[in-house]
C-alpha cells in the first residue's frame, strides 16, 4: 500500500501545476491532493496498477532466473531422474508432468513429435504427482521401472492410458510392458523413489511452477500444454544462446 501510495504521489506531483512548489507540501497536504486528483482523475489508479504490475512480473522473473541459475545443476544433471531421447543432446528439456494430468497426456504427441524431428534433444522427467493417491502410486511404479529397464516403455504406455490411474490401471499397463509385478511393488519402497519425488515438489515450489505440465527449456519455465513448434522455438533459442 505504502508503494501504491509513493506511485500515487509521484504521478500526481509530475502533474503539479508550475506555481505549486512540491517542497512546500505536507505529507498529509500530498495525501489531500492525490485523493481530490485521483477522485477527479480515475485514469491514475489504472497507471498505478499497471506500474505495480509491471513490477511484480519483473520481481518475479528475476527471482525464477536467479533459481534457474542456482539449481541447473540438479534440474539438468540428477542422477537420480529419468533421461530419454539423446542422453548427450545439446539441449535438454525437463518436464514435470502428472500421469493424471489431461494436458500432459494431450502434449504426448507434441513432444514425440520433437523428439522425431530433432535427435540432438535430451529430455529430463520429473515425476510430479500432485493430483492424488493414484499419481503417486503411477509415479512410484514408473520409477521403481528403472530397475528393470522399461521406464521409457511404461511412460509413454501411461500417458496413452485412458482415464483415471489408479493402483488397478497402473499395474495393468506394468503387465503390458512386460514388468514383473512383484520386483516392481519392492522396488517401489526404494529411497530414490521417495527422494526423486521430493526434489520435483521442491523444485517446483521453487521455480514457482503451480500446474503440469511444464517445461524448463534452457532459461525459460514454459508451462501448460505447448505444441511441437512452440517446443521447437524454446529449443532453438537455448542451442543458439548455448552456442
Amino acid at each position: 500500500m505504502k508503494f501504491f501510495f509513493r506511485i500515487s504521489a509521484a504521478l500526481f506531483l509530475t502533474a503539479l501545476p508550475l506555481q505549486v512548489s512540491a517542497q512546500d507540501l505536507t505529507d498529509d497536504r500530498v495525501r489531500e491532493l492525490v485523493r481530490e486528483t485521483i477522485l477527479a482523475n480515475p485514469e491514475i489508479l489504472l497507471d498505478a496498477f499497471a506500474i505495480l504490475e509491471q513490477r511484480a512480473i519483473e520481481e518475479e522473473e528475476l527471482a525464477r532466473a536467479n533459481v534457474l541459475d542456482q539449481q541447473r545443476l540438479l534440474l539438468e544433471q540428477d542422477p537420480n531422474a529419468p533421461v530419454i531421447a539423446n542422453p548427450e543432446g545439446s539441449v535438454t528439456i525437463v518436464e514435470f508432468f502428472d500421469y493424471n494430468c489431461p494436458y500432459c497426456r494431450r502434449v504426448k504427441p507434441e513432444v514425440q513429435g520433437l523428439l522425431a524431428a530433432d535427435d540432438d534433444i535430451r529430455v529430463v522427467y520429473r515425476e510430479w504427482p500432485i493430483l492424488g493417491e493414484g499419481s503417486v502410486f503411477a509415479a512410484q511404479a514408473a520409477l521403481a521401472a528403472r530397475e528393470q529397464d522399461l521406464y521409457e516403455e511404461f511412460h509413454w504406455a501411461m500417458m496413452g492410458m485412458e482415464g483415471r490411474a489408479e493402483e488397478p490401471s497402473v499395474l495393468r499397463i506394468a503387465r503390458e510392458v512386460g514388468l514383473d509385478i512383484e520386483q516392481l511393488r519392492i522396488d517401489m519402497q526404494a529411497p530414490e523413489v521417495t527422494e526423486h519425488i521430493e526434489t520435483s515438489m521442491r523444485l517446483a515450489e521453487l521455480l514457482g511452477i503451480t500446474g503440469t505440465p511444464a517445461f524448463i527449456i534452457g532459461d525459460n519455465v514454459v508451462p501448460g500444454a505447448v505444441d511441437q513448434a512452440t517446443l521447437a522455438g524454446f529449443v532453438a533459442e537455448a542451442r543458439e544462446i548455448s552456442e
